[in-house]
């Protein structure tokens, strides 16, 4: 029997989903505490005993909507990995940042919500701790720093926190940032690539060639 995020996901107008997309968003900027399930149904415009009924508590729709964000980042790791396949190690880490700004800038609540989740001393049944872990383990792999999950070096994880601290605050302090970056909204996200590519792909080079050689890449 497919699940309630199955649901939502197969019939993008009905009311699941759109509760679904409404609880994205606040959680995103209020957090899990700070957001009601009346403010979710209030997005929606339903009564709130339409929201229990399709999602029961305020912690099963924010599980789905961890779900959700966790396989949607999953799918673009693995979209990253397959253009990144034969590459050197700069190529990769150029795709890599395209990838993962685009993505998260396009939906900037995600950027949010991990940040919220990472800080915040309200720590709800739902971790990200686990999540998180396995995200940075997947950026490890496509870049060839590791061959598999098992075998990523505390050296490799750092470097891969860097990239992607640096692409989620980047892309969740747009409102703060950009205003002293002093440009506009249509040149923001390629400023933050050109900087991220100038400033991480030297630094991940130069740390590759002196770090213990690394077991050559197959095709």
């Amino acid at each position: 029997m497919p699940s309630t995020l199955e649901k939502a996901r197969k019939n993008p107008d009905s009311n699941k989903a759109r509760i679904l997309t409404a609880a994205r968003k606040l959680f995103g900027e209020y957090g899990f505490q700070g957001t009601t399930t009346r403010m979710i149904a209030k997005k929606v415009g339903i009564d709130i005993s339409t929201l229990y009924y399709h999602w029961g508590e305020k912690a099963d729709l924010y599980e789905a909507v961890i779900t959700d964000l966790n396989e949607g980042i999953e799918e673009q790791f693995a979209v990253i990995e397959r253009r990144s396949r034969g590459k050197s190690l700069a190529d990769r880490l150029d795709i890599a940042i395209e990838v993962m700004c685009d993505y998260l800038h396009e939906s900037p609540e995600i950027s949010n919500l991990l940040l919220l989740g990472y800080f915040s001393n309200s720590k709800t049944e739902v971790s990200l701790d686990e999540k998180v872990a396995g995200h940075i383990a997947n950026i490890a792999i496509a870049m060839r720093l590791a061959d598999d999950r098992e075998h990523v070096s505390p050296r490799a994880k750092a470097r891969i926190m860097i990239l992607w601290n640096a692409v989620l605050n980047f892309i969740s302090g747009e409102s703060f940032f950009r205003p002293i970056l002093e440009v506009e909204q249509s040149e923001y996200l390629d400023v933050v690539k050109e900087t991220l590519k100038d400033l991480l792909i030297p630094a991940f080079t130069v740390s590759t060639k002196t770090a213990a050689p690394a077991t050559p890449e197959s095709d």
